[in-house]
């Protein structure tokens, strides 16, 4: 494994040489440090959270050769110390695609103990296998939908003093939705698009100011888990809810999906359901 470093030194944007054959120094990791001190984050976290993985593209072969295939999810907690980069993943699962294992509790020790030194912190992999593929079901989340509101639009790039609230209103519990958050890859620029829920209790937040801001990261590179917790700050340095969870589900790349949720009050973990656009 690649010893922790800058995302300029990852696989992202490279020419790869894609092997077949289980290599775990493949993955890449990049410490979480310096963009959480970019926005305002030292010491102990204000937010506790998970980054939920779904792979679609796992395969290995048994004993005997043949192929098989599985959906993994892989949950990492957010106060790990790493994130591993998205391609470096992608080469890793790839490599195992010509290598035989006696059965799924093989694979699922080695992604276990990969993975959990990549993230720095022991993380939890489940695989659905071919016989369960029909149970998985795609779910829209649920909430007072953003994208309704017919605003005019001019920033994109993060503005945090769009987000807007009345800090004399009797507070409420709200949970918004928008389908419109898009960022660029922090090294490539290229597009990620995703969904995002935000869960709060607080002064109202003004709609029309939070859907320009989430808009406003249309231009804005950086990493999926660094955008969600940008975007957890910015509302908490903004409008200071008491209770606040920001969700995000991104469309997938490369085979892999990436959904951070970091919250910061008691409650059970989010759905791992897919929307439609996963």
């Amino acid at each position: 494994m690649t010893a922790s470093t800058t995302p300029e030194l990852s696989p992202l944007g490279k020419v790869a040489t894609y092997k077949a054959e289980y290599d775990p120094t493949l993955l890449f990791s990049i410490a979480r440090t310096a963009k959480r001190e970019e926005i305002g984050i030292h010491g102990t976290l204000p937010f506790f959270g998970v980054d939920i993985w779904n792979a679609y593209e796992v395969s290995w072969l048994n004993l005997r050769g043949k192929p098989q295939v599985a959906i993994a999810t892989i949950t990492a907690p957010a106060d790990s110390p790493n994130i591993v980069e998205s391609k470096s993943f992608k080469l890793y699962l790839n490599s195992f695609n010509q290598t035989k294992l006696a059965d799924t509790d093989a694979l699922l020790a080695l992604l276990r103990a990969d993975l959990s030194l990549g993230f720095g912190a022991t993380v939890q992999v489940a695989l659905t296998t071919a016989d369960a593929f029909s149970t998985q079901i795609i779910k829209e989340p649920t909430g007072i939908l953003l994208d309704r509101l017919d605003i005019e639009v001019a920033d994109y790039q993060p503005k945090p003093t769009l987000l807007k609230t009345d800090r004399h209103a009797i507070p409420v519990s709200e949970t918004l939705i928008s389908h419109l958050l898009k960022s660029n890859c922090l090294v490539t620029g290229q597009p990620d698009w995703g969904s995002v829920q935000i869960q709060y209790v607080g002064t109202p937040i003004d709609q029309e100011g939070l859907l320009r801001y989430l808009i406003s990261f249309r231009d804005h590179n950086e990493f999926h888990e660094q955008c969600v917790e940008r975007i957890f700050m910015d509302i908490m340095h903004q409008c200071a809810p008491q209770k606040l969870s920001v969700y995000a589900r991104y469309t997938r790349r490369g085979g892999l999906d990436i959904n951070p949720w970091r919250c910061n009050f008691s409650g059970p973990p989010p759905s791992n359901r897919r929307l439609a656009r996963q």
